[in-house]
C-alpha cells in the first residue's frame, strides 16, 4: 500500500526528526513482508556543500540510497533516498550529508544507537543479530563505527599507570598485545595490536599523545622482555613494574615441576606416594586449599618431601609483595633467595635467579603497587571473543570488540 497524503507523510517526518528541507514523499506499507519504507526527499532548491555548510547549485541526484530504521509496530522500517548532490567551486560535486546517518552508513543513528545497546548487553552477537534481524557483517560494521566515535571522544590525559600484557589470538603462535589503563576505580583498555613483539608494543603506546607519555607514572608488564625498551622510550619517567602475577605463575610452575619429578621417582620406586592426587593442592595459596583437603594437605606439607619444602618458598614468596619500602624488599629478596638457592630444587633455583636478574622491577611494586590483574575482569570477556573468534574475518574486527566492550568507551551516536 502506497500512500502519499500529506498528513501521513507530515506525521511520519516528525516521527523521523526531519530537519527544515527535507519531507516524506512517499509511505509503503508491506503487509505480507512485515515492512514500512519512508521516501525523503530535499524539497528546496540547490544543496548543502557537507564540508563548507553553504548553499551551491543542485548538480544532481546521487543514485537512490537505502537506511534501516528503528521498527515501527514491530514492521522493519527502511527509509530510502536519491539525495542531491552540490556543485561547489571548492570542493567540486559533492554529495549532502542527510541528518538521519552517518556517512557511509547503511542505518540511522537512532537504529544504530539502539543496536549499540543491544551488542552491548547480548551474550553473543548471535543472540543479538537475531533480535536486531541484522547479519554478522552489519553487527560488526555498527561496532566498528560505535568504537570508531569511542576512540575520538576519550580522553587520556588522566593515564598515569598503564598496563602492557599479550592474549593470544586464534589458535597456534597468535597472539595480541594489551594496553591498559590500570586507574583502580576505572581500568579499562586502550589499544590492541596484532602480535607481541616491539613494533606491536609501539602500536600500542603510539596512542597515547606526547604530553600524555611525559606524565605516566609506571608500566606494568611480564618478564619476558618484550616490552621493557619501548615502554622506557616512550614513557622515560615511567617506572617498570613487574606482574606479580606472572611472578606467581613462574612459582607455581616449578613447584608443580618438583611435584611432578618428584612423583613419577616414588611410583617407579614402589614406594606409596603423598602426592597422589595433590596436583591441585600445592597450587592453591594457604588460606584457599578447600575445607575438606587441608588436614591431608597439612600432612603432606609436614613431610621431608621436596615439593612441600618448594611449595613452603613459593608461599614464603607473598610476603614480598606486603613491603611498601624498596630497601626493606631488597632485604626480604636476599633472604629469600638464599634460602631457595640452599634448597638445591632446580625448578626453584631457576625462577630465583631469574627473579634476581629482574629485581629492580620488582621492587618498584613497594612504589608503585599495580599489576595487569586490575583488568582481571576484562579477561574472561576477551576470552570469551577469542573462543568465537573463528567469526572474525580480520584482526581489525577482534580488536574493535575488544574495544567495544572494555574500552569504557561513550559510543553512541548524535541524534539530530
Amino acid at each position: 500500500m502506497d500512500w502519499t497524503d500529506e498528513t501521513l507523510c507530515k506525521h511520519y517526518g516528525i516521527l523521523l526528526g526531519l530537519e527544515e528541507g527535507w519531507g516524506i514523499s512517499e509511505v509503503n506499507l508491506d503487509l505480507a513482508g512485515q515492512s514500512l519504507t519512508l521516501r525523503v526527499e530535499w524539497k528546496k532548491d540547490g544543496a548543502i556543500c557537507p564540508r563548507c555548510g553553504e548553499p551551491k547549485i543542485r548538480y544532481d541526484l546521487a543514485p537512490e540510497r537505502r537506511w534501516r530504521h528503528l521498527d515501527a509496530m514491530g514492521f522493519t522500517t527502511t527509509i530510502l533516498c536519491r539525495v542531491p548532490r552540490a556543485k561547489c567551486p571548492i570542493h567540486g560535486v559533492v554529495t549532502m550529508s542527510v541528518p538521519w546517518a552517518g556517512k557511509h552508513s547503511r542505518f540511522t543513528l537512532a537504529f544504530e544507537a539502539l543496536a549499540l545497546k543491544v551488542l552491548k548487553m547480548s551474550n553473543s552477537i548471535e543472540a543479538a543479530c537475531n533480535l536486531l534481524k541484522l547479519s554478522w557483517d552489519s553487527a560488526q560494521e555498527i561496532v566498528n563505527r560505535g568504537v570508531e566515535r569511542g576512540v575520538e571522544r576519550r580522553s587520556l590525559e588522566e593515564v598515569k599507570r598503564a598496563g602492557v600484557d599479550e592474549k593470544s589470538f586464534l589458535r597456534g603462535q597468535s597472539y595480541a598485545s594489551i594496553l591498559y589503563d590500570l586507574e583502580a576505580d576505572n581500568p579499562r583498555v586502550l589499544e590492541v595490536s596484532m602480535g607481541r613483539d616491539s613494533e606491536a608494543a609501539e602500536i600500542i603506546f603510539e596512542i597515547l599523545p606526547e604530553s600524555v607519555r611525559e606524565k605516566v607514572e609506571a608500566v606494568c608488564m611480564d618478564m619476558s622482555g618484550i616490552y621493557r625498551p619501548v615502554a622506557e622510550s616512550y614513557c622515560p619517567k615511567a617506572a617498570v613494574v613487574y606482574d606479580r602475577f606472572h611472578v606467581s605463575k613462574y612459582l607455581n610452575e616449578s613447584v608443580d615441576a618438583v611435584r611432578r619429578s618428584e612423583h613419577a621417582r616414588l611410583l617407579k620406586e614402589g614406594e606409596e606416594s603423598l602426592l597422589t592426587g595433590m596436583r591441585q593442592m600445592f597450587l592453591f595459596n594457604k588460606e584457599n586449599v578447600p575445607e575438606e583437603k587441608k588436614d591431608e594437605f597439612e600432612i603432606v606439607c609436614k613431610s621431608d618431601l621436596k615439593a612441600s619444602k618448594a611449595w613452603a618458598l613459593k608461599e614464603s614468596f607473598r610476603t614480598f609483595w606486603q613491603c611498601r619500602d624498596p630497601q626493606q624488599a631488597r632485604i626480604l629478596f636476599k633472604k629469600w633467595y638464599g634460602r631457595a638457592r640452599r634448597s638445591k630444587l632446580g625448578p626453584v633455583v631457576k625462577v630465583a635467579e631469574m627473579l634476581k636478574g629482574h629485581l629492580d622491577g620488582l621492587v618498584n611494586y613497594t612504589l608503585f603497587p599495580i599489576t595487569n590483574g586490575v583488568a582481571e575482569g576484562f579477561n574472561s570477556k576477551i576470552q570469551s571473543l577469542r573462543a568465537s573468534a573463528r567469526g572474525f574475518r580480520s584482526f581489525l574486527n577482534y580488536r574493535a570488540r575488544i574495544l567495544f566492550h572494555c574500552g569504557k568507551l561513550d559510543m553512541a551516536p548524535v541524534i539530530h
